[in-house]
């Protein structure tokens, strides 16, 4: 009991801490602060080293004019590859051409390895950097990584890109198409008994990760992996088939490469994307694009997460890259005061990258609660706050709100949507905050719904209060016997609080208030009467309801803080703030899984295989908005089970 409380409150407990900081916290967790996680998690820290000795190393064209390691330090020697009908240097080629010493017609396959001492065979990963000064190079930004990765038994590649970066664009395709040719050139070392890495590489557990452009660009690698030929140029023929189990995108961009003008579509891959809330260059969470359009299609077990990290920045992941996200004076723009500390930024990124890895890669499902729920490793994280999302391939969906424009149903066939006293209940598309150089840029392309309540009645001679506001899904019959819903079911959605409230509801008819003042004290934001309510925190109940007519109820507070939009000043005047962005937040909504043996725990005569309703009841916050998205059903696995039981 003592465990579950200190996690509850954990990721609330900054809140205030944060709301005025001008610089970053600097919190050591004690040693029964780290042993509460590893107990909980049932698995030591994955940020610390393993017990691996590293090695490193180069392979690359052993002839590189701008990059020593490359020229003189490989240890194996790789053939140049064509990329010209993929990349275009436009006016800019004889000066690029002539600085490199090479064209796109021979573009070198060059990396830095950090690899474990031993026999293996080893997981395969390949990070490659984004968009950054050419001149400035960025493949050795995640030797972090690479020491860590390296001890815990993988083998790790930081790929270079770097004559593909600078002023050049649609370029990310050849991002996507190198990361795979440089597995080609992987597949050959662990087959040649002449390579020192022959055998020891495990082509069948790989994962590709990137930064920025290359964080879009391991999308598009994963999808050009299945597919016979370039979606642009079908001339160019693919053979990789490789097996790639995760992707991981590092406050990636989206859109950049759009084949047959539509968006790249990944599927049956783990996918983890993060990013932060103070990012200086790719303003906007982006990623939370991709993470919707991945796809589970097969009948093998996959997850997706997504982390927003609150004052991280975009530079800090790359220790090349730095705080000033738009170059080496942008400390005139850009308010670097309250940004998590470097070490602390990229303590996170190994966090989440090494259990991400963990679990995908040499299947220590251990590792699995960080993900649907990160207060597990909350004494092991940086004292900030975070958003997450998270879903897994059994994952199926009761709403959606993607399928049709009637807010009465749902996505799968028969389930109906009723709101009651409710002030506002609409469905839409999410927005990003900053719409980042292109039109399409603004939409997160997923649909959710609003629903925002007023319990308060409108009536000049009482405060009454009415009937909480509720949402109800009501569910076909056989559903939940035929989806064998269970105790270790979960329930699972997304949902954020917003800053909008609506006003007091319309008096009963039969009231003394006219037609005209009821609309009038309706359509107003707030009432006087009401200021001391600004900042009391949002919550709402969870109610289910079985054939019989039996309920129960939980908290949602009890899953997870609720808290409303993070705000962030990323620029250093008030006025290129509100020029360059549309709201002072990210809408990033939070996933929520309430174990179904919750309710049961609530109401023993509760029958789960005959559940006929979800209800969100709006009966602890008087009044407030919320958006609500992806409501549905998951099979929880044996690992998250056992951490949950522990917290209830």
């Amino acid at each position: 009991m003592v465990a579950r409380k200190r996690i509850a409150v954990w990721g609330a407990a900054y809140v205030g801490l944060l709301a005025g900081c001008a610089g970053a916290l600097q919190l050591e967790p004690s040693d029964a602060d780290v042993v509460l996680s590893q107990q909980l998690l049932g698995a030591p820290n994955p940020a610390r080293p393993g017990p691996m000795t590293v090695r490193t190393m180069y392979y690359g064209s052993g002839e590189d004019k701008r990059r020593p390691e490359y020229r003189d330090s490989v240890t194996i020697t790789t053939e140049s590859v064509d990329a010209s009908k993929l990349v275009s240097l436009g006016q800019s080629a004889g000066e690029r051409n002539g600085y490199w010493g090479f064209t796109p017609k021979e573009f070198p396959i060059n990396g830095r390895v950090w690899y474990p001492e031993g026999d293996g065979p080893f997981p395969l990963v390949l990070i490659v950097h984004g968009n950054h000064n050419m001149r400035d190079f960025s493949d050795p930004g995640y030797g972090y990584l690479g020491e860590l990765m390296a001890s815990r038994g993988f083998i790790l590649v930081s790929v270079d890109m770097n004559f593909i970066n600078g002023g050049i664009r649609q370029e990310n395709d050849a991002r996507g198409w190198f990361l795979l040719k440089h597995l080609q050139a992987w597949r050959e070392f662990n087959t040649d008994e002449d390579n020192p890495f022959f055998g020891k590489v495990d082509m069948g557990q790989i994962a590709v990760m990137g930064h920025s452009r290359g964080g879009e660009a391991v999308g598009h690698a994963a999808a050009f992996n299945r597919l016979a030929r370039y979606p642009d140029d079908a001339s160019l023929e693919f053979d990789f088939g490789f097996a790639i189990r995760g992707v991981v995108a590092i406050a990636p961009v989206d859109g950049q490469y759009l084949p047959t003008g539509r968006y790249v579509p990944v599927e049956n891959v783990n996918y983890l994307v993060f990013h932060g809330s103070h990012d200086g260059d790719v303003t906007s969470f982006h990623g939370l694009r991709q993470y919707t359009r991945v796809q589970f299609t097969d009948d093998e077990p996959h997850f997706k997460s997504a982390v927003y990290v609150y004052r991280a920045n975009h530079g800090q992941w790359n220790t090349v890259w730095g705080n000033k996200d738009n170059g080496p004076r942008s400390a005139r723009r850009l308010d670097l005061r309250g940004l998590l500390e470097p070490e602390e930024q990229r303590e996170f990124g190994k966090l989440y990258i090494s259990s991400f890895l963990e679990a995908t890669l040499h299947g220590d499902k251990r590792y699995l609660p960080i993900f649907r729920d990160h207060r597990v490793i909350g004494e092991w994280l940086p004292k900030t706050m975070y958003i997450t999302r998270f879903q897994e391939s059994s994952f199926r969906p009761l709403a959606t709100y993607e399928e049709d424009i009637d807010v009465t149903t749902g996505t799968h066939h028969g389930v109906e949507l009723l709101g009651d006293s409710l002030g506002t209940w609409r469905e839409g598309r999410l927005t990003l905050r900053s719409r980042n150089r292109t039109s399409t840029s603004a939409s997160q392309a997923n649909q959710a719904v609003w629903l925002g309540w007023n319990n308060h009645v409108a009536d000049a001679e009482s405060d009454s209060v009415g009937a909480p506001a509720s949402y109800t899904l009501s569910l076909p019959a056989s559903l939940a016997r035929n989806w064998a819903l269970d105790g270790n079911s979960t329930l699972d959605f997304l949902v954020a609080p917003t800053n909008a409230k609506p006003g007091p509801r319309r008096p009963p008819r039969d009231s003394a208030a006219t037609d005209v003042d009821s609309a009038s004290n309706r359509d107003r934001e707030r009432d006087e009467d009401e200021d001391d309510e600004d900042d009391e925190p949002i919550d709402l109940s969870i109610e289910v309801t079985d054939s019989q007519g039996e309920t129960a109820k939980v908290p949602l507070s009890r899953y997870g803080p609720v808290r409303k939009p993070l705000e962030m000043h990323i620029m250093r005047r008030g006025d290129q703030e509100k020029q360059r962005f549309d709201d002072l937040f990210e809408m990033v909504l939070q996933s929520y899984s309430v174990l179904l043996q919750d309710f049961v725990d609530a109401n023993a005569a509760l029958d789960l295989a005959s559940l006929t309703q979800i209800r969100f009841v709006f009966d602890i916050a008087p009044a407030g908005t919320v958006v609500l998205d992806d409501v549905g059903f998951s099979a929880m696995d044996d690992a998250f089970t056992r951490v949950s039981a522990g917290r209830r």
